[in-house]
């Protein structure tokens, strides 16, 4: 991968952005306060519609296998369609994406609702509806990144996704609780009707952002040349696709503790939806907490520092597998949540930093492809999992597989030495080194 100070690495911010507010957060325009704003809403009801979905499908008769076939029906769309997503952003407005995929997601959500409210609803039904989310989210996330990326400047990239990521991570704190209060108290239907209301009400807030208008395609190749392109930028660099790997498996074992043993172990032994709901808005208030500190710091070496949060991901998976109580298993998932967010900002910034804008969305599309590649099947393969080493074996190996994994990574150099790349200001760039025009507010 090419390291050098070249000016090619400030590529990836508009020459004019959106109308911004003066004072404290002159830096925070339209467009990042809208989408952050919108991200508050939907995360809200996504932090609470996976307790629900789990404790739908325990409290309906099912096993922890049939908790690890849903979900990973909700993740297998998501990594087919995530690529096509990608492509899509880099050319349409990613607005418009976002709001197709929101009012997709809402209906799948709102449909689950209604099957759940109204009856016991049959494993199928469940694992469609799940697709179908997943499906909305393929098409969100890639469009969602490029409109971060493009609605603040360089210079203040460390600052915006700090505070993103903390109105993200805040929603979580309160959607988590509230979502395993309302699970508990009320059954799981009215947190997956809550889900679908807040992607409506995410949708129409997003209606709202100022999207500039995305890079004229070049003449030929359509579509297949843009993937085509994007994998070159993907695959040109080899601390991204080393990263991702790491990922592919880590992310696997996250997504089995959260979604199947997590719940599983909740139910058992700590008092059910509520108790796990408390668990997950301890890893947010983590995820929150450290945001304050990210929006400060600004280490120089963004991906080992990154990964040193890394480590911090097996954590709850420990603590499970030691049947610790429940305020222990609180501190294990905030200290998750800290080291998500330490490793989350400092990875945006590495991409901005790095990654044209024009090919921003292809690029994390694919970034996002290989880290959930194995999710499905890690989830799918949980219940078994748990048969064959029980509960505790199937802990222990993810807690240790994390590990391993955040230790492993650290051997490729450019990992360790990637730095942080002074930014010039926004006006002392030439045209030249922009992705094009800006629309107006």
């Amino acid at each position: 991968m090419d390291t050098d100070e070249s000016p090619r690495h400030s590529r990836g911010v508009q020459s004019r952005l959106p109308s911004s507010p003066t004072g404290r957060f002159a830096w925070a325009g339209r467009n990042f306060r809208i989408q952050t704003a919108a991200t508050v809403v939907s995360g809200l009801g996504n932090a609470g519609a996976p307790i629900a979905t789990a404790f739908a499908v325990l409290d309906g008769g099912g096993s922890t296998s049939d908790v690890g076939y849903v979900t990973a029906a909700r993740l297998l769309p998501t990594v087919l369609l995530l690529v096509l997503g990608g492509a899509l952003a880099d050319r349409l407005p990613r607005h418009h994406v976002m709001v197709a995929a929101n009012l997709f997601s809402a209906l799948s959500q709102g449909t689950l609702a209604a099957l759940v409210l109204t009856g016991r609803p049959a494993l199928w039904q469940l694992m469609l509806l799940s697709a179908g989310a997943g499906a909305g989210y393929a098409f969100y996330a890639p469009a969602a990144g490029g409109m971060i990326l493009e609605s603040v400047a360089p210079e203040h990239a460390g600052r915006a996704f700090s505070v993103y990521r903390m109105g993200f991570n805040g929603s979580q704190i309160g959607g988590a609780a509230l979502g395993g209060a309302l699970t508990a108290a009320f059954g799981a239907g009215w947190v997956l009707a809550l889900d679908a209301v807040c992607f409506l009400a995410a949708a129409a807030l997003r209606f709202l952002l100022e999207p500039r208008s995305p890079a004229a395609p070049a003449e030929g190749g359509g579509m297949l040349r843009d993937l085509r392109e994007g994998w070159q930028e993907f695959a040109s660099r080899r601390w991204l696709w080393v990263v991702v790997v790491q990922f592919s498996v880590l992310v696997a074992c996250v997504a089995a503790v959260d979604a199947v043993y997590g719940p599983a172990v909740a139910k058992e032994r700590l008092g059910g939806a509520n108790a796990w709901g408390l668990a997950l808005a301890a890893h947010g208030a983590g995820l929150v907490a450290t945001g304050v500190l990210m929006a400060r710091w600004q280490p120089r070496r963004i991906l080992l520092t990154g990964n040193w949060g890394v480590f911090l991901f097996g954590l709850p998976a420990l603590a499970l597998a030691l049947a610790v109580p429940l305020p222990v298993l609180c501190a294990a998932m905030f200290l998750s949540g800290a080291g998500v967010t330490v490793f989350g900002v400092n990875w945006m910034i590495a991409l901005q930093q790095e990654i044209p804008a024009e090919a921003f969305s292809r690029v994390t599309a694919y970034d996002e492809l290989g880290s959930l590649s194995l999710a499905p099947l890690g989830t799918a393969l949980a219940g078994p999992a748990a048969g064959w080493l029980g509960l505790s074996g199937a802990l222990w190996t993810c807690a240790v597989v994390s590990l391993v994994l955040s230790a492993a990574v650290l051997l490729e150099p450019q990992v360790r030495r990637l730095p942080r790349r002074a930014a010039a200001p926004a006006g002392a760039r030439s045209a030249d080194a922009l992705p094009g025009p800006a629309t107006t507010p």
